[in-house]
């Protein structure tokens, strides 16, 4: 049984995930894979042939607002959806229709609302279930906080858990996830990069211990030895099977890697390597973005993202930079990553991908259309769903692309998701 989900070790040998297992069957005994995207409230169904590397769009569920994130329960047919009508990043627009939402997956792969949602105090920017399927974590970044919330044995959501311990919870919340073992937790904080008139925001790892849906403090990483200044995480995952913590480091453009330590990590990374093949300065809107460890646990892929624009014969386009996934080979007996390829997604900003379980291919959804110069005119990229075939080695084989009509929304999320075995 492969321990991940959307290709994140949650912690036991015994926790079966939806995401990253193998083990569902449909008819006839073949496995089953589905793709889910976002674009704003709407959420779509994709089937998946992996074997030709092709998509179909099926069914789309319309979500209470927004779709920010999606984690899936891990033994059990249902997804959690975090929802949001506030502007991203640091945009002074709050909203107001925050929701946490627990939806059904069907035997076809169709979704269905499962229970009411649950309001969240401002909007979220990542959530994850523990091991266990017992919690949903949920993380927000401005301000930055964490809640947990029960979930019930019919998989709805229940109640926030109160919590009991005052907790450190940083600058801009990213990312919140179980760490192997499920005894504590660990929250991604980017901070802020400097601004013309505000001064840069510290980043760093925070990780609490875990038990019984309550966070207490275990200990605080703000790597670089600045207090972490100069340090912008953004999300990590773990190896399958060795002690090995890959991190992706927005503001910077590097991939780190750290070594579990107990319940923790090492407080700072063994190796630190460039995400990008070119070198960018705090001030140039480059930004590393998602990353994925390939579930034989040979290579870690890290998205780079730029959509900045300059005006060009009275249009905004394409300012420069780098759009492309970057893929390292990790040394199998010291974890060391060495970046062999960065394969372009032939689109814009990927906010997010997964590779299936199976781990034959990758696809990473685009978040925004862009113009770009073509000689003396302008020619429109349109948002996406790029496909890619996994080789032996690790490395990327672009196949096709899916166009996506934003509508004025953003594409924010995409994950595959395996069907759970009948039972």
């Amino acid at each position: 049984m492969n321990r991940r989900t959307f290709n994140i070790v949650l912690a036991t040998a015994a926790a079966s995930s939806l995401v990253g297992c193998a083990s569902a069957a449909g008819p006839g005994g073949r496995r089953r894979t589905l793709l889910y995207q976002s674009v704003g409230e709407q959420l779509t169904h994709w089937d998946v042939d992996v074997d030709n590397a092709a998509l179909t769009p099926r069914a789309s569920i319309r979500m209470p607002s927004n779709v920010q994130y999606v984690w899936p329960h891990p033994s059990r047919p249902y997804l959690y959806v975090s929802t949001s009508d506030a502007a991203s990043g640091n945009a002074p627009n709050p909203g107001t229709v925050h929701r946490l939402c627990a939806v059904r997956v069907d035997a076809s792969g169709a979704l269905q609302m499962h229970g009411e949602p649950r309001a969240l105090p401002q909007r979220p920017i990542h959530n994850s279930v523990d091991a266990t399927g017992t919690y949903a974590l949920t993380c927000y970044n401005n301000p930055s906080n964490v809640t947990v919330h029960r979930i019930n044995l019919d998989g709805t959501i229940g109640p926030p858990v109160p919590q009991i311990s005052r907790i450190d919870v940083g600058i801009f919340a990213h990312q919140v996830l179980t760490m192997p073992g499920n005894r504590s937790a660990i929250m991604v904080t980017r901070g802020n990069r400097p601004e013309a008139t505000k001064a840069e925001d510290p980043g760093a790892l925070k990780i609490y211990h875990f038990q019984d849906g309550q966070l207490s403090p275990l200990a605080n990483l703000p790597v670089g030895g600045k207090g972490g200044l100069g340090y912008g995480p953004r999300h990590l995952d773990f190896h399958p099977t060795q002690p090995w913590v890959y991190v992706s480091v927005e503001s910077q453009n590097q991939l780190h890697m750290h070594r579990l330590q107990g319940d923790g990590l090492t407080p700072e990374p063994a190796y630190n390597k460039s995400t990008t093949i070119g070198t960018y300065g705090i001030d140039f809107p480059q930004s590393a973005g998602g990353i994925h460890v390939h579930p034989n646990g040979r290579a870690v892929y890290v998205s780079n993202r730029a959509n900045a624009t300059v005006e060009f014969n009275g249009k905004r386009v394409f300012r420069g930079g780098e759009n492309n996934i970057a893929v390292f080979s990790i040394d199998q007996s010291t974890g060391e990553p060495t970046a062999i390829q960065h394969a372009d997604p032939q689109s814009f900003h990927v906010r997010t991908f997964s590779i299936d379980p199976s781990g034959r291919i990758l696809v990473a959804a685009s978040i925004v259309d862009m113009l770009v110069r073509d000689g003396n005119d302008t020619r429109l990229v349109p948002a996406a769903l790029s496909v890619f075939r996994i080789g032996d080695d690790g490395t990327l084989r672009f196949v096709r692309k899916y166009d996506v009509d934003l509508g004025g929304k953003f594409q924010w999320w995409s994950g595959f998701v395996g069907l759970p075995a009948a039972g």
